[in-house]
């Protein structure tokens, strides 16, 4: 019996197992659990600010935001990105040229899930802190 493109694509994807290194959806996995995603989609989530709501940033803006990125992991992170369906590249043709990013649809449904696992960084860090000394005491 020969199956088509779609039910072939449908049988895959009742047996995506992010456990196995084979699977697509591991790969996607590592790509958006990375920092760098993280940060970028959490800051095009909110405009630049905790409180704001989602809107199309600067290249430059995102650099100044994200402290300690270069600019060759920007660019190439924000290209995966686009890729992978998850931000959109406007370029504007202005003196000097403006680029700009933003969520699409794929990318904010992920960004709700990105901003709260950064703010649950930033509110746990103490307590990160103080269980580190400890083990370190117990075990240095």
């Amino acid at each position: 019996m020969t199956t088509s493109a779609a039910q072939r694509r449908e049988r895959a994807r009742a047996e995506y197992n992010a456990f196995l290194a084979v699977c697509p959806s591991h790969q996607l996995l590592a790509r958006v659990s990375d920092k760098w995603v993280t940060l970028i989609l959490s800051a095009l989530g909110s405009g630049g600010d905790c409180a704001g709501e989602p809107g199309a940033m600067r290249y430059s803006e995102l650099s100044r935001l994200l402290a300690g990125v270069s600019q060759k992991m920007l660019t190439q992170t924000l290209r995966s990105l686009e890729r992978d369906g998850l931000v959109t590249r406007t370029v504007t043709p202005t003196v000097p040229v403006t680029v700009t990013y933003a969520l699409t649809d794929l990318g904010l449904s992920l960004q709700h899930t990105m901003r709260a696992l950064k703010s649950w960084a930033e509110t746990n860090m103490d307590d990160v802190f103080d269980n580190r000394a400890t083990y370190d005491e117990r075990v240095g």
